[in-house]
């Protein structure tokens, strides 16, 4: 294989059996999703026509009116705020992140905070906390209700924000209910809840008015992409605010697909998401590695990644000081991953330094690494990785010291 990327590029190469992290990469793109890329690198396309035609994809695929694709899952995030804050005012559209006086607050259930949340302040929202973590601190029994959200609904309230987590998407059809009973949208983050492929559809199926999809990851798209799906008036604003809108407002002709028959009665200058506008590259290779991601067999890939882990683990089994078990995914339909029980923490933290060290350098999951554990995750890897990965596993736990 001709070899297009230099060596000092190159070297930075790793074997991620971490799964797909932003840190490291994201997903591995298909040959079919690179060879699209590539022929969309060396073509000119009209932006506004080609996420319309992505529009339409994205619905089929979501359930959603329409869809827009971005610059990953926190740019959906903060494009959402935006769309929930300006709507189709395009006062408010040039005043952002700046909102003054304009409504600009955001509910979310403290069970459903988390860091990437910023995403949402970027774009001149305020978060307002909500409800008690008693449950997930086991302090008590009771979990989220709705009293504790429709009493901090205020006038500024332009939207409710909810987690697709495992953890928390028992709450998706409550924040609903109360987001339809009060006329507002309801944004969720689903970033990385694929697989399951029944989770592209879960969300809106349950009544969010936008959801967020992270495209570098399960669904093997470019690093850098993402999804917003949902309706069409919101996904509508979210464009306007994120693409070129330096054109003559008369010259502008406005896709079916995000405004229907209609036509903005304004055009707003460059918006708040104008940093976040997605390449053609990243378009059409996220379309077409949506396309594969829907097409695939996913018992199959369930099945096929169980066995390259069972062969893993055969080559794991002769080594001392350790215990390997396949475990599940982190939710139900997710791909089956490999602890390596090393039982002290600083002695998993010394197979991570000198795995890392390799070359190529290989990483593996560290999320309980304080319990001496390290994951196997080979959702970003590829089968002709396997054999490099046992190779580096063996050498490193065979160097180890004697505890």
């Amino acid at each position: 294989m001709v070899n297009h990327i230099p060596a000092d590029l190159m070297a930075s190469r790793i074997i991620n059996a971490a799964g797909t992290l932003t840190r490291l990469s994201g997903a591995r793109v298909s040959t079919a999703v690179a060879a699209a890329m590539s022929q969309a690198a060396q073509s000119s396309f009209d932006m506004w026509a080609l996420q319309a035609a992505a529009s339409v994809r994205i619905a089929q695929a979501t359930g959603a009116e329409a869809g827009l694709v971005t610059t990953g899952a926190s740019a959906g995030l903060t494009l959402a705020a935006a769309a929930a804050i300006a709507g189709f005012d395009v006062a408010r559209m040039q005043a952002l992140p700046f909102t003054g006086d304009v409504p600009n607050e955001i509910l979310v259930p403290r069970t459903h905070r988390n860091g990437y949340d910023r995403a949402i302040a970027v774009a001149g929202a305020k978060l307002i906390d909500v409800g008690t973590a008693d449950r997930q601190t086991d302090a008590g029994l009771r979990g989220l209700e709705a009293w504790e959200i429709e009493t901090a609904i205020s006038p500024k309230t332009v939207a409710i924000l909810g987690n697709a987590s495992g953890a928390t998407e028992q709450d998706l059809p409550l924040l609903a209910e109360i987001a339809v009973r009060h006329h507002l949208p309801l944004i969720v983050d689903a970033a990385a809840q694929l697989p399951p492929i029944s989770n592209l559809r879960a969300p809106l199926a349950v009544g969010a008015s936008l959801v967020v999809y992270s495209g570098g990851k399960a669904i093997g798209g470019p690093q850098a992409s993402g999804i917003l799906a949902g309706r069409r008036d919101l996904i509508a604003s979210a464009a306007l605010q994120m693409l070129d809108m330096d054109v003559r407002p008369t010259a502008f002709v406005a896709p079916t697909a995000f405004f229907g028959n209609g036509q903005p009665s304004a055009l707003p200058r460059h918006g708040i998401g104008r940093g976040f506008k997605a390449s053609k590259e990243a378009i059409v290779g996220l379309m077409v590695a949506l396309t594969e991601f829907i097409e695939r067999d996913h018992g199959a890939w369930h099945a096929a990644t169980h066995a390259r882990l069972q062969r893993l683990q055969e080559q794991l089994a002769s080594l001392s000081g350790i215990s390997t078990e396949i475990i599940a995914g982190r939710r139900e339909g997710a791909l089956p991953r490999l602890a390596i029980d090393i039982k002290l923490a600083k002695r998993a933290e010394e197979v991570c330094r000198r795995l890392t060290e390799r070359r190529p350098s290989v990483r593996l999951g560290e999320g309980q690494i304080e319990k001496g554990i390290l994951i196997v995750d080979l959702l970003a890897t590829d089968e002709i990785d396997d054999e490099q990965l046992g190779c580096a596993l063996r050498d490193v736990f065979n160097a180890l010291p004697s505890s």
